[in-house]
């Protein structure tokens, strides 16, 4: 699999961590400003020129008890068009409590990492610990 690139979709900030499917590791990068969820596709398209990612996986806001929440289309819409405008494999992975997980693991960061990319970094995480697992 090599590299993902992971996304936390938010209409104001759009949270970015890069992983390795062999080390099932992930670390924050900058975040991006969006207006009104509309990103500078510049800037995903220099990040996957750095990165060479073989997967785009995009957080999927999901309500507590696993319907679709307010924002389940936009992130989905925005996946659509990661997918079209690059050519490249993406996924949507359930991201329910990673912002609570983000708050926790930043409680002694003195604030040099944006929750929404610490947020990216725990979907990815998530991600790659489910396709470990037997049958995942």
């Amino acid at each position: 699999m090599g590299i993902v690139l992971a996304f936390d979709y938010g209409l104001r900030r759009i949270g970015v961590a890069v992983g390795n499917a062999l080390t099932g590791t992930a670390t924050a990068l900058p975040v991006l400003p969006a207006r009104d969820g509309v990103p500078d596709w510049e800037r995903i398209r220099r990040l996957i020129g750095e990165w060479g990612p073989a997967l785009l996986l995009v957080g999927l806001p999901l309500n507590m008890d696993g319907t679709p929440s307010a924002m389940s289309e936009r992130a989905a819409r925005f996946s659509r068009r990661l997918h079209g405008r690059f050519g490249i494999r993406c996924e949507l992975m359930d991201e329910r409590l990673s912002s609570f997980e983000a708050r926790d693991r930043m409680a002694g960061d003195s604030g040099r990492t944006a929750l929404d990319s610490v947020a990216a970094c725990v979907i990815l995480e998530s991600w790659f610990a489910e396709r470990a697992r037997p049958g995942g």
